[in-house]
């Protein structure tokens, strides 16, 4: 018997012309070698998504200085503008990172409680920076996880060298996007990424 295999072709060639929904990127994260510039292009983007009316919270670290030389680095909670110490060069106790000592109670009672907060409450979770100073911290580690899988915008950096086993799990997830910072795009990257937030923002918006 004969079967007309016109409508079966037909079927077959609608489906795999359908075009396949693009997963938004919804983790965006900067990376880039020592003193490029990423928290200035992440708190950029901060700018711009706060123009936009969107909530921001999380955690940003800064370096201190006395006299012209760093001695540490800070934290500061962008929601709550808490502030507390992530290293310090003079400090006697902690695990050493360089000439550095990290914090832990601050990392964890400011930075992870930010990013955790920020996660429950906020529509971006800004994350400054997922290194090898914070992964001392179990707590803080499982801040980022908690926010990563918390489905918010996620907007940080995350260090070019450090590998973990969280570091390596945010790289492959599907719905992370990165960007490299490097002198030549460094004035214009954070445009970009506000524009990718800003668009898994309206998408969040839209399905709502």
């Amino acid at each position: 018997m004969l079967v007309d295999k016109e409508p079966l072709i037909k079927a077959i060639l609608e489906f795999w012309s359908e075009e396949e929904p693009s997963l938004k990127k919804r983790v965006l994260l900067l990376t880039g070698v020592p003193g490029v510039g990423k928290t200035t292009v992440l708190l950029r983007t901060v700018d711009v998504l706060k123009t936009k009316g969107y909530s921001v919270g999380g955690m940003i670290s800064r370096e201190v200085r006395s006299d012209g030389a760093r001695v540490g680095f800070e934290i500061l909670d962008l929601s709550s503008g808490k502030r507390g110490w992530l290293a310090r060069a003079n400090q006697e106790s902690g695990p050493r990172v360089g000439k550095y000592r990290v914090h832990l109670s601050d990392l964890e009672t400011t930075g992870a409680n930010a990013v955790v907060a920020a996660a429950e409450n906020c529509d971006v979770v800004v994350i400054d920076e997922i290194g090898p100073m914070e992964m001392f911290s179990e707590r803080f580690k499982l801040a980022v996880k908690l926010a990563v899988d918390s489905g918010k915008l996620v907007v940080g950096v995350i260090h070019w060298k450090t590998r973990s086993w969280l570091t390596e799990e945010i790289r492959k997830r599907e719905d992370t996007e990165l960007f490299e910072v490097i002198p030549v795009n460094r004035d214009k990257l954070h445009e970009i990424v506000a524009m990718k937030g800003t668009e898994f923002l309206q998408s969040e918006k839209g399905t709502r």
